[in-house]
Protein backbone atom coordinates (compact mmCIF):
# COMPACT_ATOMS: atom_id res chain seq x y z
CA UNK A 1 0.00 0.00 0.00
CA UNK A 2 0.85 3.49 -0.75
CA UNK A 3 1.75 6.46 1.69
CA UNK A 4 -1.98 7.48 2.22
CA UNK A 5 -2.04 10.79 2.04
CA UNK A 6 -2.58 13.62 4.91
CA UNK A 7 0.08 12.56 7.19
CA UNK A 8 2.12 14.59 9.37
CA UNK A 9 6.08 15.02 8.99
CA UNK A 10 6.54 12.87 11.82
CA UNK A 11 4.01 10.23 10.03
CA UNK A 12 5.87 10.26 6.92
CA UNK A 13 8.50 9.52 8.64
CA UNK A 14 7.36 6.74 10.84
CA UNK A 15 6.15 5.16 7.41
CA UNK A 16 9.29 5.44 5.58
CA UNK A 17 11.42 3.53 8.58
CA UNK A 18 8.36 0.46 9.07
CA UNK A 19 9.68 -1.65 6.04
CA UNK A 20 13.14 -1.92 7.56
CA UNK A 21 12.79 -1.43 11.28
CA UNK A 22 14.40 1.97 11.61
CA UNK A 23 14.25 3.87 14.92
CA UNK A 24 12.67 7.16 14.37
CA UNK A 25 13.48 9.61 17.05
CA UNK A 26 11.47 12.63 17.73
CA UNK A 27 13.03 13.37 21.06
CA UNK A 28 14.71 12.06 24.31
CA UNK A 29 12.08 12.53 26.56
CA UNK A 30 8.67 12.22 26.74
CA UNK A 31 6.41 15.47 25.62
CA UNK A 32 5.23 17.52 28.24
CA UNK A 33 2.61 18.57 25.50
CA UNK A 34 1.79 18.30 22.36
CA UNK A 35 4.34 19.75 20.29
CA UNK A 36 3.30 19.73 16.28
CA UNK A 37 6.54 18.36 15.24
CA UNK A 38 6.56 15.28 17.36
CA UNK A 39 2.81 14.64 16.75
CA UNK A 40 1.65 10.54 15.82
CA UNK A 41 -1.76 9.51 15.26
CA UNK A 42 -2.13 6.51 16.81
CA UNK A 43 -4.61 5.20 13.99
CA UNK A 44 -1.08 5.43 11.53
CA UNK A 45 0.61 3.01 13.92
CA UNK A 46 -2.32 0.95 14.29
CA UNK A 47 -2.21 0.50 10.34
CA UNK A 48 1.59 -0.21 9.99
CA UNK A 49 1.06 -3.46 13.01
CA UNK A 50 -1.98 -4.94 11.06
CA UNK A 51 0.12 -4.88 7.71
CA UNK A 52 -0.64 -1.31 6.03
CA UNK A 53 2.29 -1.12 4.18
CA UNK A 54 4.42 -2.74 2.26
CA UNK A 55 7.51 -4.72 4.02
CA UNK A 56 11.12 -5.09 2.28
CA UNK A 57 13.17 -8.07 1.10
CA UNK A 58 16.06 -8.90 3.55
CA UNK A 59 14.60 -6.58 6.42
CA UNK A 60 12.65 -7.34 9.47
CA UNK A 61 9.91 -4.62 9.31
CA UNK A 62 8.78 -2.98 12.92
CA UNK A 63 7.25 0.12 14.59
CA UNK A 64 10.35 1.70 16.59
CA UNK A 65 9.65 5.44 17.77
CA UNK A 66 11.00 7.49 20.35
CA UNK A 67 9.74 10.34 22.05
CA UNK A 68 6.62 11.20 20.15
CA UNK A 69 3.17 12.82 21.60
CA UNK A 70 0.73 9.91 20.31
CA UNK A 71 -3.19 11.32 20.08
CA UNK A 72 -6.00 9.05 19.31
CA UNK A 73 -6.65 5.44 20.83
CA UNK A 74 -4.04 2.90 20.06
CA UNK A 75 -6.57 0.08 19.24
CA UNK A 76 -5.43 -3.34 18.09
CA UNK A 77 -8.04 -4.95 19.24
CA UNK A 78 -8.77 -8.39 18.24
CA UNK A 79 -5.98 -8.18 15.43
CA UNK A 80 -3.26 -10.22 14.64
CA UNK A 81 -0.11 -7.81 14.56
CA UNK A 82 2.83 -9.49 12.96
CA UNK A 83 5.26 -6.93 13.69
CA UNK A 84 7.56 -5.62 16.50
CA UNK A 85 6.35 -2.48 18.43
CA UNK A 86 8.69 -0.19 20.39
CA UNK A 87 7.67 3.00 21.70
CA UNK A 88 10.49 4.58 23.68
CA UNK A 89 9.97 7.96 25.46
CA UNK A 90 6.67 8.41 24.17
CA UNK A 91 3.87 10.01 25.60
CA UNK A 92 -0.08 8.88 25.11
CA UNK A 93 -2.88 10.71 25.05
CA UNK A 94 -5.53 7.98 25.46
CA UNK A 95 -5.10 4.25 26.92
CA UNK A 96 -3.69 1.48 24.90
CA UNK A 97 -6.04 -1.60 23.51
CA UNK A 98 -4.26 -5.27 22.25
CA UNK A 99 -7.49 -7.01 24.03
CA UNK A 100 -7.92 -10.55 21.97
CA UNK A 101 -4.51 -9.33 19.86
CA UNK A 102 -2.43 -11.95 18.39
CA UNK A 103 1.18 -10.16 18.29
CA UNK A 104 4.53 -10.12 18.77
CA UNK A 105 7.27 -8.79 20.76
CA UNK A 106 5.74 -5.38 22.50
CA UNK A 107 7.79 -2.91 24.07
CA UNK A 108 6.53 0.12 25.77
CA UNK A 109 9.23 2.01 27.98
CA UNK A 110 9.71 4.70 29.61
CA UNK A 111 6.22 6.00 28.43
CA UNK A 112 3.17 8.25 29.66
CA UNK A 113 -0.15 6.77 29.37
CA UNK A 114 -3.72 6.56 31.17
CA UNK A 115 -3.68 2.68 30.98
CA UNK A 116 -3.24 -0.82 28.87
CA UNK A 117 -5.78 -3.02 28.16
CA UNK A 118 -4.25 -6.85 27.00
CA UNK A 119 -7.09 -8.34 27.82
CA UNK A 120 -6.97 -12.16 25.89
CA UNK A 121 -3.42 -10.95 24.77
CA UNK A 122 -1.58 -13.30 22.74
CA UNK A 123 2.32 -12.68 22.24
CA UNK A 124 5.36 -14.64 20.82
CA UNK A 125 7.30 -12.46 22.65
CA UNK A 126 7.57 -10.43 25.35
CA UNK A 127 5.33 -7.47 26.45
CA UNK A 128 7.34 -4.41 28.81
CA UNK A 129 6.13 -1.90 30.16
CA UNK A 130 9.58 -1.34 32.21
CA UNK A 131 10.33 1.98 33.31
CA UNK A 132 6.74 3.43 32.07
CA UNK A 133 4.10 5.73 34.24
CA UNK A 134 0.79 4.53 33.79
CA UNK A 135 -2.05 6.41 35.36
CA UNK A 136 -4.67 4.05 34.98
CA UNK A 137 -4.97 0.49 34.90
CA UNK A 138 -3.14 -2.52 33.60
CA UNK A 139 -5.30 -5.10 32.28
CA UNK A 140 -4.18 -8.59 31.35
CA UNK A 141 -6.67 -10.99 31.96
CA UNK A 142 -6.31 -14.47 30.44
CA UNK A 143 -2.97 -13.30 28.30
CA UNK A 144 -0.62 -15.44 26.92
CA UNK A 145 3.24 -14.09 26.76
CA UNK A 146 5.21 -16.70 25.82
CA UNK A 147 8.53 -14.24 26.04
CA UNK A 148 7.74 -12.87 29.62
CA UNK A 149 6.06 -10.00 31.63
CA UNK A 150 8.62 -7.01 31.95
CA UNK A 151 7.70 -3.96 34.27
CA UNK A 152 10.81 -2.85 35.64
CA UNK A 153 10.71 0.30 37.36
CA UNK A 154 6.60 0.98 36.20
CA UNK A 155 4.50 3.29 38.05
CA UNK A 156 0.77 2.79 38.02
CA UNK A 157 -1.61 4.76 39.91
CA UNK A 158 -5.26 4.04 39.92
CA UNK A 159 -7.59 7.06 40.85
CA UNK A 160 -10.47 4.32 42.92
CA UNK A 161 -9.02 2.30 45.87
CA UNK A 162 -11.49 -0.42 44.64
CA UNK A 163 -9.93 -0.47 40.96
CA UNK A 164 -6.95 -2.92 40.03
CA UNK A 165 -3.84 -1.32 39.17
CA UNK A 166 -2.70 -4.54 37.88
CA UNK A 167 -5.57 -6.86 36.63
CA UNK A 168 -4.29 -9.81 35.48
CA UNK A 169 -6.40 -13.31 36.77
CA UNK A 170 -5.21 -16.34 34.55
CA UNK A 171 -2.60 -14.81 32.68
CA UNK A 172 0.59 -17.39 31.49
CA UNK A 173 3.77 -16.40 31.14
CA UNK A 174 6.16 -18.68 30.03
CA UNK A 175 9.49 -17.26 30.71
CA UNK A 176 9.28 -14.37 33.59
CA UNK A 177 7.18 -12.07 35.49
CA UNK A 178 10.12 -9.32 36.11
CA UNK A 179 8.92 -6.35 38.41
CA UNK A 180 11.78 -5.12 40.26
CA UNK A 181 11.35 -1.46 41.57
CA UNK A 182 8.00 -0.83 40.43
CA UNK A 183 5.56 0.62 42.18
CA UNK A 184 1.58 0.09 42.19
CA UNK A 185 -0.87 2.23 43.76
CA UNK A 186 -4.04 0.06 43.56
CA UNK A 187 -4.28 -3.99 43.60
CA UNK A 188 -2.64 -6.62 41.70
CA UNK A 189 -4.61 -9.29 40.68
CA UNK A 190 -2.89 -12.57 39.63
CA UNK A 191 -5.43 -15.00 40.81
CA UNK A 192 -5.07 -18.51 38.79
CA UNK A 193 -2.19 -17.20 36.89
CA UNK A 194 0.57 -19.41 35.95
CA UNK A 195 4.07 -17.58 36.18
CA UNK A 196 6.48 -20.40 34.59
CA UNK A 197 9.71 -18.63 34.67
CA UNK A 198 9.28 -16.87 38.61
CA UNK A 199 7.74 -13.69 39.80
CA UNK A 200 10.40 -10.95 40.26
CA UNK A 201 9.37 -8.14 42.81
CA UNK A 202 12.55 -6.97 44.37
CA UNK A 203 12.60 -3.57 45.78
CA UNK A 204 8.96 -3.31 44.51
CA UNK A 205 6.05 -0.66 46.24
CA UNK A 206 2.61 -2.59 46.11
CA UNK A 207 0.30 0.15 47.75
CA UNK A 208 -3.47 -0.67 48.78
CA UNK A 209 -4.05 0.03 52.56
CA UNK A 210 -6.60 -2.04 54.46
CA UNK A 211 -7.13 -3.39 51.34
CA UNK A 212 -5.20 -6.44 49.16
CA UNK A 213 -1.99 -5.44 48.09
CA UNK A 214 -1.67 -8.50 46.12
CA UNK A 215 -4.51 -11.56 45.22
CA UNK A 216 -2.40 -14.45 44.25
CA UNK A 217 -5.19 -16.78 44.95
CA UNK A 218 -4.88 -20.13 43.35
CA UNK A 219 -1.39 -18.90 41.38
CA UNK A 220 1.17 -21.07 40.37
CA UNK A 221 4.68 -20.08 40.34
CA UNK A 222 7.55 -22.09 38.98
CA UNK A 223 10.96 -21.75 40.23
CA UNK A 224 10.52 -18.54 42.93
CA UNK A 225 8.36 -15.93 43.80
CA UNK A 226 10.55 -13.05 44.95
CA UNK A 227 9.54 -10.24 47.24
CA UNK A 228 13.02 -9.49 48.67
CA UNK A 229 13.36 -5.78 49.95
CA UNK A 230 9.72 -4.95 48.66
CA UNK A 231 6.87 -2.99 50.70
CA UNK A 232 3.65 -3.99 50.99
CA UNK A 233 0.83 -2.06 52.20
CA UNK A 234 -2.36 -3.99 52.44
CA UNK A 235 -2.76 -7.71 51.88
CA UNK A 236 -0.95 -10.36 51.09
CA UNK A 237 -3.05 -13.10 49.44
CA UNK A 238 -1.79 -16.33 48.56
CA UNK A 239 -4.49 -18.81 49.30
CA UNK A 240 -4.37 -21.96 47.86
CA UNK A 241 -0.81 -20.98 45.94
CA UNK A 242 1.82 -23.09 44.73
CA UNK A 243 5.13 -22.16 44.66
CA UNK A 244 7.65 -24.70 43.23
CA UNK A 245 10.55 -23.15 44.60
CA UNK A 246 10.96 -20.10 47.02
CA UNK A 247 9.10 -17.59 48.42
CA UNK A 248 10.85 -14.82 50.13
CA UNK A 249 10.62 -11.87 52.03
CA UNK A 250 13.80 -11.35 53.14
CA UNK A 251 14.51 -7.62 54.34
CA UNK A 252 10.54 -6.88 53.20
CA UNK A 253 8.28 -4.62 54.80
CA UNK A 254 4.91 -6.88 55.44
CA UNK A 255 2.01 -4.07 56.98
CA UNK A 256 -1.65 -4.73 56.47
CA UNK A 257 -2.10 -0.93 56.47
CA UNK A 258 -5.09 -0.95 59.06
CA UNK A 259 -5.91 -2.76 62.41
CA UNK A 260 -7.10 -6.04 62.45
CA UNK A 261 -6.37 -7.50 59.29
CA UNK A 262 -3.77 -10.13 57.42
CA UNK A 263 -0.63 -9.02 56.31
CA UNK A 264 -0.36 -11.95 54.58
CA UNK A 265 -2.92 -14.67 53.90
CA UNK A 266 -0.67 -17.77 52.71
CA UNK A 267 -3.28 -20.34 53.74
CA UNK A 268 -3.82 -23.89 52.14
CA UNK A 269 -0.38 -23.00 50.67
CA UNK A 270 1.86 -25.31 48.76
CA UNK A 271 5.55 -24.01 49.06
CA UNK A 272 9.14 -25.72 48.42
CA UNK A 273 10.76 -23.08 50.69
CA UNK A 274 9.86 -20.02 52.44
CA UNK A 275 11.47 -17.23 54.13
CA UNK A 276 10.01 -14.83 56.41
CA UNK A 277 12.55 -12.26 57.24
CA UNK A 278 11.69 -9.11 56.93
CA UNK A 279 13.58 -5.89 57.36
CA UNK A 280 11.11 -5.24 60.21
CA UNK A 281 8.23 -6.85 62.72
CA UNK A 282 5.19 -7.84 60.42
CA UNK A 283 2.36 -5.24 61.06
CA UNK A 284 -0.77 -7.74 60.75
CA UNK A 285 -1.88 -11.38 60.72
CA UNK A 286 0.28 -13.86 59.29
CA UNK A 287 -2.20 -16.93 58.22
CA UNK A 288 -0.54 -19.92 57.13
CA UNK A 289 -2.87 -22.61 57.87
CA UNK A 290 -3.46 -25.50 56.26
CA UNK A 291 -0.27 -24.91 54.08
CA UNK A 292 2.55 -26.74 53.63
CA UNK A 293 6.06 -26.23 53.24
CA UNK A 294 8.89 -28.11 52.99
CA UNK A 295 11.37 -25.49 55.26
CA UNK A 296 10.51 -23.06 56.79
CA UNK A 297 13.32 -20.06 57.78
CA UNK A 298 11.72 -16.97 59.99
CA UNK A 299 12.81 -15.11 63.02
CA UNK A 300 11.25 -14.50 66.04
CA UNK A 301 11.89 -10.84 65.96
CA UNK A 302 9.82 -10.10 62.77
CA UNK A 303 7.03 -12.70 63.80
CA UNK A 304 3.95 -10.76 64.19
CA UNK A 305 1.11 -10.35 67.45
CA UNK A 306 -1.07 -13.19 66.12
CA UNK A 307 -0.38 -16.20 63.95
CA UNK A 308 -2.51 -18.51 62.04
CA UNK A 309 -0.87 -22.03 62.47
CA UNK A 310 -3.40 -24.61 62.72
CA UNK A 311 -2.99 -27.30 60.08
CA UNK A 312 0.30 -25.81 58.84
CA UNK A 313 2.99 -28.84 58.23
CA UNK A 314 6.38 -28.90 57.48
CA UNK A 315 9.84 -30.29 57.51
CA UNK A 316 12.32 -28.21 58.55
CA UNK A 317 12.31 -25.20 60.85
CA UNK A 318 14.85 -22.68 61.04
CA UNK A 319 15.38 -19.72 63.04
CA UNK A 320 15.01 -19.73 66.81
CA UNK A 321 14.91 -21.03 70.26
CA UNK A 322 12.89 -24.07 71.54
CA UNK A 323 11.11 -21.20 73.56
CA UNK A 324 10.79 -19.03 70.64
CA UNK A 325 8.92 -22.37 68.66
CA UNK A 326 6.71 -22.38 71.34
CA UNK A 327 5.63 -18.80 71.77
CA UNK A 328 5.79 -19.27 67.85
CA UNK A 329 2.48 -21.74 67.59
CA UNK A 330 0.64 -19.93 70.99
CA UNK A 331 0.10 -16.76 69.08
CA UNK A 332 -3.12 -17.95 67.70
CA UNK A 333 -6.58 -16.74 69.38
CA UNK A 334 -7.88 -19.54 69.29
CA UNK A 335 -6.54 -22.91 71.09
CA UNK A 336 -5.76 -26.33 68.40
CA UNK A 337 -3.62 -29.24 68.91
CA UNK A 338 -2.13 -29.77 65.62
CA UNK A 339 0.18 -26.83 66.20
CA UNK A 340 1.71 -28.62 69.14
CA UNK A 341 1.66 -32.32 67.55
CA UNK A 342 3.20 -30.96 64.57
CA UNK A 343 6.03 -29.08 66.42
CA UNK A 344 6.32 -32.12 69.13
CA UNK A 345 6.75 -34.60 65.51
CA UNK A 346 9.46 -32.57 63.71
CA UNK A 347 11.49 -32.39 67.71
CA UNK A 348 11.27 -36.41 67.53
CA UNK A 349 12.52 -36.46 64.07
CA UNK A 350 15.34 -34.67 64.43
CA UNK A 351 16.06 -36.95 67.87
CA UNK A 352 14.94 -34.90 70.44
CA UNK A 353 12.59 -36.79 71.91
CA UNK A 354 13.06 -34.57 74.99
CA UNK A 355 12.06 -31.41 73.59
CA UNK A 356 9.44 -33.69 72.03
CA UNK A 357 7.65 -34.30 75.84
CA UNK A 358 8.00 -30.43 76.45
CA UNK A 359 6.10 -29.54 73.81
CA UNK A 360 3.17 -32.35 74.46
CA UNK A 361 3.61 -30.59 78.27
CA UNK A 362 3.04 -27.35 76.79
CA UNK A 363 -0.05 -28.55 74.56
CA UNK A 364 -1.56 -30.68 77.58
CA UNK A 365 -1.09 -26.94 79.29
CA UNK A 366 -2.55 -25.16 76.71
CA UNK A 367 -5.60 -27.27 76.06
CA UNK A 368 -6.50 -26.78 80.36
CA UNK A 369 -6.60 -22.82 80.19
CA UNK A 370 -10.01 -23.65 77.46
CA UNK A 371 -11.13 -26.49 80.60
CA UNK A 372 -14.43 -25.68 82.97
CA UNK A 373 -12.85 -24.76 86.20
CA UNK A 374 -13.34 -28.18 87.51
CA UNK A 375 -11.21 -29.29 84.60
CA UNK A 376 -8.64 -26.99 84.98
CA UNK A 377 -8.37 -27.89 89.21
CA UNK A 378 -7.49 -31.68 87.91
CA UNK A 379 -5.16 -30.70 85.18
CA UNK A 380 -3.70 -28.58 87.53
CA UNK A 381 -2.88 -31.64 90.25
CA UNK A 382 -1.99 -33.88 86.78
CA UNK A 383 0.80 -30.87 85.81
CA UNK A 384 1.98 -30.62 89.31
CA UNK A 385 2.07 -34.11 90.61
CA UNK A 386 3.11 -36.33 87.43
CA UNK A 387 3.12 -33.20 84.81
CA UNK A 388 0.55 -35.19 82.70
CA UNK A 389 2.82 -38.46 82.81
CA UNK A 390 5.26 -36.65 80.75
CA UNK A 391 7.54 -36.20 84.18
CA UNK A 392 6.82 -39.31 86.15
CA UNK A 393 9.82 -38.33 88.42
CA UNK A 394 7.39 -35.32 89.88
CA UNK A 395 5.16 -38.49 91.84
CA UNK A 396 8.71 -39.55 92.71
CA UNK A 397 9.83 -36.97 94.10
CA UNK A 398 6.48 -35.91 96.10
CA UNK A 399 6.32 -39.23 97.38
CA UNK A 400 9.94 -38.99 98.75
CA UNK A 401 9.13 -35.57 100.25
CA UNK A 402 6.28 -37.00 102.22
CA UNK A 403 7.78 -40.06 103.50
CA UNK A 404 10.39 -38.06 105.10
CA UNK A 405 7.92 -35.75 106.67
CA UNK A 406 5.63 -38.69 107.91
CA UNK A 407 9.10 -39.92 109.45
CA UNK A 408 9.57 -37.66 111.06
CA UNK A 409 6.13 -36.95 112.50
CA UNK A 410 5.46 -40.18 113.59
CA UNK A 411 9.22 -40.54 115.12
CA UNK A 412 8.36 -37.34 117.02
CA UNK A 413 4.46 -38.99 118.60
CA UNK A 414 4.10 -42.51 117.69
CA UNK A 415 0.80 -43.58 117.08
CA UNK A 416 -0.48 -46.13 119.76
CA UNK A 417 -1.12 -50.23 119.23
CA UNK A 418 -4.12 -51.41 118.48
CA UNK A 419 -3.89 -54.88 119.51
CA UNK A 420 -1.07 -55.41 122.14
CA UNK A 421 0.96 -59.27 121.95
CA UNK A 422 0.56 -58.82 118.17
CA UNK A 423 2.27 -56.00 116.79
CA UNK A 424 4.73 -55.79 114.65
CA UNK A 425 7.85 -53.19 115.73
CA UNK A 426 6.99 -50.04 114.47
CA UNK A 427 9.01 -48.08 112.45
CA UNK A 428 8.25 -44.51 111.64
CA UNK A 429 9.92 -45.07 108.07
CA UNK A 430 8.09 -48.24 107.28
CA UNK A 431 4.49 -46.73 108.81
CA UNK A 432 4.75 -43.96 106.29
CA UNK A 433 5.32 -46.03 103.43
CA UNK A 434 2.22 -48.02 104.48
CA UNK A 435 0.23 -44.90 104.60
CA UNK A 436 0.90 -43.46 101.20
CA UNK A 437 1.06 -47.05 99.42
CA UNK A 438 -2.92 -47.45 98.72
CA UNK A 439 -3.05 -50.70 99.50
CA UNK A 440 -1.63 -52.64 103.01
CA UNK A 441 1.57 -53.58 101.83
CA UNK A 442 3.85 -53.80 105.64
CA UNK A 443 0.67 -54.37 108.16
CA UNK A 444 1.79 -51.20 109.66
CA UNK A 445 -1.07 -49.11 108.94
CA UNK A 446 -3.25 -52.02 110.64
CA UNK A 447 -1.42 -52.27 113.93
CA UNK A 448 -0.89 -48.72 114.48
CA UNK A 449 -3.56 -45.83 115.27
CA UNK A 450 -1.98 -42.18 115.25
CA UNK A 451 -2.78 -40.39 118.25
CA UNK A 452 -3.76 -36.31 119.02
CA UNK A 453 -3.05 -33.80 115.58
CA UNK A 454 -0.70 -37.15 113.85
CA UNK A 455 -3.86 -38.42 113.33
CA UNK A 456 -5.00 -36.05 110.68
CA UNK A 457 -0.89 -36.15 109.10
CA UNK A 458 -1.86 -39.63 108.53
CA UNK A 459 -5.35 -38.98 106.92
CA UNK A 460 -3.38 -36.64 104.78
CA UNK A 461 -0.88 -39.11 103.92
CA UNK A 462 -3.54 -41.60 102.81
CA UNK A 463 -5.34 -39.40 100.48
CA UNK A 464 -2.39 -38.01 98.58
CA UNK A 465 -1.09 -41.35 98.45
CA UNK A 466 -4.32 -42.11 96.27
CA UNK A 467 -3.68 -38.81 94.96
CA UNK A 468 -0.61 -39.71 93.70
CA UNK A 469 -1.46 -42.56 92.41
CA UNK A 470 -4.26 -41.98 90.36
CA UNK A 471 -2.36 -39.23 88.89
CA UNK A 472 0.01 -41.60 88.11
CA UNK A 473 -1.77 -43.69 86.08
CA UNK A 474 -4.05 -40.98 84.27
CA UNK A 475 -0.53 -39.22 83.45
CA UNK A 476 0.64 -42.19 81.80
CA UNK A 477 -2.65 -43.51 79.98
CA UNK A 478 -2.90 -40.03 78.23
CA UNK A 479 0.60 -40.29 77.27
CA UNK A 480 0.09 -43.77 75.90
CA UNK A 481 -3.15 -42.64 73.78
CA UNK A 482 -3.18 -38.81 73.96
CA UNK A 483 -5.70 -38.03 71.59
Amino acid sequence: MAEPPGLSNAERRLWAAFPTGTVVVLGDEPPAGPDPDRIVRAEVIAQLLLGACETRSGFVPAVRLTGAYIIGELDVSGGTVEYELRLTHCRLAEAVDFSNAQARQLRLSDCRMPGFDGGGLRADGYLSLSGSVIEGSVRLPRAQLTGGLRMNGTKITVSEPVDWGLFAGGMLVEVGFFARGCEITGGVRLVGARLNGGLWLEEAVLSNPGRLALDGQNMVVEDTAEFSRATTIGTIRLRSARINGLLSFSRSRLDAGAPGRMALHASHMQCEELLLWPAEKIQGTVALSYSRINLIMDHPEFWPDEMWLNGLTYETLRGGTFKDRLSWISRDREFHLQPYEQLSTWYHGIGDDELARKVQLAKLRGRRRKAHPVGRVWNTLLDWTVGYGYRPWLAFAWFGVLVGIGTIVFSANRPRVIKPGERPDFHAFVYTLDLLIPIDTFGQQQAYDPQGWSRWMAYALVATGWILATALITGVARVLRPN
